[in-house]
């Protein structure tokens, strides 16, 4: 295996994914590139809710940082792409992470606000 920095944007995916769960994410990640890689036809994918993976010790977020949460699970899980070049670089994690680009609203995927649809969320939407 070659380190280089899509290694290390693999291992910061983990570790998101690690902090907004509370556990190693291991059995998720596994089930998640054993369902052939991150296919969104994949009915396990589609059947995981975001809000059941979370840190069930934390109150469910609301509004602006239920939006936060998406983008950060979404950047986690496309820092977990199979093939590293379908990563993105640690470059692009940073400017997706700067101040200006997490208060805004994930409404740049012209996606609808969250509001009551975060608890719907699967994690098929989030690849």
């Amino acid at each position: 295996m070659e380190v280089n920095e899509r290694c290390d944007v693999y291992s910061f995916g983990v570790l998101t994914l690690e902090l907004i769960t509370g556990k190693h994410p291991g059995d998720l990640i596994s089930s998640l590139s054993s369902s052939s890689s991150f296919s969104l036809s994949t009915s396990t994918v589609h059947g995981i809710l975001l809000k059941d993976v979370l840190d069930q010790r934390l109150l469910p977020p609301k509004n602006q940082v239920a939006e936060q949460v998406v983008m950060v699970a979404k950047l986690a899980f496309a820092c977990l792409q199979a093939n590293p070049l379908s990563r993105p670089t640690m470059r692009q994690v940073a400017m997706k992470l700067s101040d200006d680009h997490i208060i805004m609203k994930i409404s740049d995927d012209q996606s609808p606000p969250l509001q009551n649809q975060f608890h719907m969320i699967t994690l098929g939407q989030l690849f």
